[in-house]
């Protein structure tokens, strides 16, 4: 039997809700982008005017950065899935990792969101 089975059990269950976290963002990102794509072909044919260009840009660059938030938190995930894994067979006593990087990965995700929401409210009003 692995020493300290259950801890190391318990790191790798988070380590794998942290990579699942990571895919949905950027099949989320994925899905943004997809959408833009869908908004600029409903408009064009749903009403004589297209949208500005412009407002496809953020979009993108929305879709983008989530897809690249998603990749920085796998690796992010791993470094700290390893970090943990040592610390538990560390025999002396060493602190936790701390809240920050979860914190930051929040505040980042949230900006997304707000950003999003601001798109598509400037998205559905301009096509009134």
């Amino acid at each position: 039997m692995i020493e300290r089975y259950s801890d190391h059990a318990a790191n790798e269950r988070t380590f794998l809700a942290w990579v699942r976290t990571a895919i949905a963002i950027m099949a989320f990102g994925f899905l943004v982008q997809k959408f833009d794509l869908f908004l600029k072909i409903a408009s064009a044919s749903l009403t004589a005017r297209t949208l500005p260009e412009r407002s496809h840009v953020v979009g993108d660059i929305a879709g983008l950065l989530l897809i690249v938030l998603g990749g920085a938190m796998m690796v992010l995930a791993a470094i700290r899935f390893r970090k943990t894994a040592l610390d538990i067979d560390a025999r002396e006593m060493r602190p936790g990792p701390g809240t920050l990087l979860d914190i930051t990965l929040a505040t980042l995700l949230f900006l997304l969101g707000a950003i999003l929401f601001v798109y598509l409210s400037y998205t559905v009003i301009s096509a009134l």
